[in-house]
């Protein structure tokens, strides 16, 4: 089902609030949240930029986005945020003093009232983390069912600058290309913090990220790294998640009679040659080990053989019981 998408970036404030990366981390977003990897729609993805992104304009944009009901409605901010009195704001193009913009607390009132399956927040601003700090709104949890917050930093923190894009927002963009991608393409909102905490390190700004969700949405499917057909190929090889499955030389392709490689009956047979290179490739990604072995080419010359990896066997039951 293809998601919904409201994506929010702001450089024109009023001079002296002047940001330079804002649009581009909007624009940038925007060309790879648009599309799976093999050409159909991801989200339907509509922008508010610079004067369009008034306080009216943000709050019935986001009326409209979080309106319905579906699968994802997902809201992404790139702008300045502030801290007024201790209440996070996501400051509008048309600020005014003591009246900046949309409340992070209006945010998530907006958000837990909608019907959409899954809402994802993801603001790069300064004090962010005010989103999904508070106990209450109303009688609602600020985190209701289905509700994903990332923010570029916490609360009492400023969010950075750097080659055109907001550091939160590059990582992001580069995450959801495929960085955070798994073995079969898909990247989530927990692969994408992953993938952002990682890189910035614990000197860095601080991103947050906070979920009330019983199970991850698969934001954007990328090419997997080894097609599906070829994974259960290669896990049903396996008996159990601790199978030792056995080479031999006839499972390497330079094995052959006259070869300047070394050769040895049994030579290359077809079969086991194309067995050989699923295992390679799941060697490759993570999945498999040699068995007593520095690689997977004397794992078959030496009649060894190649066992599952714990990510391996992760899979290896995720198949086998039908989840994938």
């Amino acid at each position: 089902m293809i998601g919904k998408a409201l994506l929010v970036g702001i450089n024109n404030y009023k001079k002296g609030s002047e940001l330079s990366c804002c649009v581009n981390d909007v624009r940038s977003l925007k060309n790879v949240l648009e599309d799976n990897y093999d050409g159909n729609k991801n989200f339907s993805i509509k922008t508010l930029l610079d004067s369009e992104a008034t306080r009216s304009g943000i709050r019935n944009g986001l009326n409209e986005l979080f309106g319905g009901e579906g699968s994802i409605a997902l809201f992404y901010f790139s702008g300045h945020g502030i801290d007024d009195k201790n209440d996070g704001f996501i400051v509008a193009q048309n600020f005014e003093k003591d009246d900046y913009g949309i409340s992070m607390a209006e945010i998530l009132r907006i958000a837990s009232q909608s019907k959409y399956a899954y809402k994802v927040i993801i603001l790069d601003c300064c004090h962010s983390g005010f989103v999904g700090d508070y106990g209450i709104i109303g009688d609602t949890s600020v985190l209701g069912e289905g509700t994903i917050i990332m923010t570029a930093s916490r609360k009492d923190e400023f969010s950075m600058e750097v080659n055109g894009h907001g550091v939160f927002s590059n990582l992001l963009i580069e995450a959801i290309k495929g960085g955070a991608s798994d073995i079969l393409g898909n990247v989530t909102p927990g692969s994408i913090y992953s993938y952002i905490d990682q890189a910035l390190g614990p000197w860095s700004q601080r991103p947050l990220f906070k979920a009330n969700i019983s199970s991850f949405v698969v934001i954007k499917k990328n090419k997997p790294r080894i097609p599906i057909v070829e994974l259960k190929k290669a896990m049903l090889l396996f008996k159990n998640d601790n199978y030792l499955y056995r080479l031999d030389p006839s499972y390497e392709k330079t094995n052959y009679a006259g070869s300047s490689h070394k050769n040895c009956k049994p030579y290359a047979d077809e079969n086991n040659v194309e067995i050989m290179k699923i295992l390679q490739m799941c060697n490759r990604n993570g999945l498999v080990d040699p068995y007593d072995s520095t690689d997977m080419y004397f794992a078959a010359m030496n009649s060894k053989g190649c066992v599952l990896t714990p990510l391996g066997m992760h899979y290896w039951k995720m198949i086998n019981e039908g989840i994938i």
